[in-house]
């Protein structure tokens, strides 16, 4: 008896009325969102761009000559008329004097013979002189009139010779280092000196391909230009676009674009490669979203957007150009839009959604 009462309260422990489950429904995930904001940017081309010196000569002497003073340091700014290098003056002096000695012998002469000239034809008026004789003397006028001429000519030669001696800066720019120290005997229109380029304003050249020039030609110039150089942390530097070549390369496929960007501060140098952005024109009241925000599935790019009544609906969205730490949003989302930037694994389509604000940083910790 006494196992047969075990067995009944065994049995009727096992069918107790069983607990009911707890609820299945999900909790709101956790998210961080930011509103779509509506912003002017610009429709742009980045490229990579090389610098390059908007004049560039190399400095020869037009004369022959003995090398006698160097009067720049090398790398060092120069404006125009700065004087360069002296080559001694003194045998282009000398040609001076001879070529001014020359001169006043060829106006004496010339004189002389127009006082001849008017005596001869008072004799012919007078019969006492044959008229060969006139012929003769206006002869000797002319000829001495054109070596007077002459003379002048080769004056002003020997004057440029001896300004030739010394080398000036032909535009404001920086000079390279000297190729001829003085002492050297130097030929004329042969001896490379010197290079000077102009690097403010600078060139800089980009390549584009053949379906971004037709961007670019569709706008109405100027388009403006924004040079960074790497590893500079400073701003842009403006510039704008000057020249679209008239050709495409056929090598490449590519047309070369030059713009004109001002250079006060040295931050460009001829050869350096730049990141360049060339303006096309600027989209009013673009919507903006951050960059965190897209995600990727089987069929495209999505974000979430959060509703009033905090649940989160899944949208394709069409993505354009990224503008900092944000992208812009061709279709898809409208300004003011509330978009999950944080928590999209917990998210489900439709389901509840929980906003929570960004941690507060403390004065000690760092940012």
């Amino acid at each position: 008896m006494r196992v047969t009462w075990i067995f009944v309260l065994a049995l009727a422990a096992g069918c107790k009325k069983a607990e009911p489950p707890a609820s299945m429904e999900r909790p709101p995930a956790p998210v961080r969102v930011a509103a779509a904001a509506a912003v002017d940017v610009p429709l742009y081309l980045d490229e990579i761009g090389t610098c390059a010196a908007r004049e560039s000569v190399v400095i020869r002497p037009q004369v022959t000559g003995r090398l006698t003073e160097v009067h720049f340091s090398d790398g060092a700014d120069v404006k125009a008329g700065d004087p360069l290098f002296s080559i001694d003056p003194r045998p282009f002096q000398a040609f001076v004097d001879a070529a001014q000695a020359g001169q006043a012998e060829a106006k004496a002469a010339a004189a002389l013979a127009r006082v001849e000239l008017k005596r001869v034809e008072t004799l012919v008026e007078k019969a006492a002189a044959a008229r060969q004789e006139l012929d003769a003397a206006k002869n000797t006028v002319e000829v001495s009139a054109a070596r007077e001429l002459r003379a002048a000519a080769d004056l002003a030669t020997a004057r440029l010779n001896l300004e030739y001696a010394s080398i000036k800066a032909p535009f404001p720019g920086r000079a390279g280092r000297r190729l001829v120290d003085a002492g050297n005997t130097v030929l004329a229109n042969d001896t490379e000196l010197l290079v000077i380029q102009r690097i403010d304003p600078l060139y800089v050249e980009v390549h584009v391909n053949e379906a971004e020039v037709a961007d670019v030609r569709r706008r109405a110039p100027p388009l403006k230009v924004e040079v960074r150089v790497p590893g500079d942390a400073g701003e842009f530097l403006p510039g704008e676009l000057t020249f679209i070549d008239s050709a495409v390369r056929a090598e490449t496929g590519t047309v070369l674009l030059r713009a004109a960007v001002p250079n006060a501060e040295r931050r460009l140098w001829p050869g350096l490669f730049t990141r360049v952005r060339l303006v096309l024109e600027t989209i009013p009241a673009a919507v903006l979203i951050s960059a965190d925000a897209p995600q990727m599935s089987a069929k495209g790019t999505f974000v979430y957007v959060v509703k009033d009544d905090l649940t989160a609906e899944f949208r394709p969205v069409t993505l354009g150009q990224k503008h900092g730490d944000r992208v812009r949003v061709e279709k898809g989302v409208a300004a003011g839009e509330k978009v999950v930037v944080a928590g999209h694994i917990g998210i489900m389509p439709g389901g509840k959604v929980k906003i929570q604000e960004p941690a507060p940083v403390s004065a000690g910790a760092p940012r």
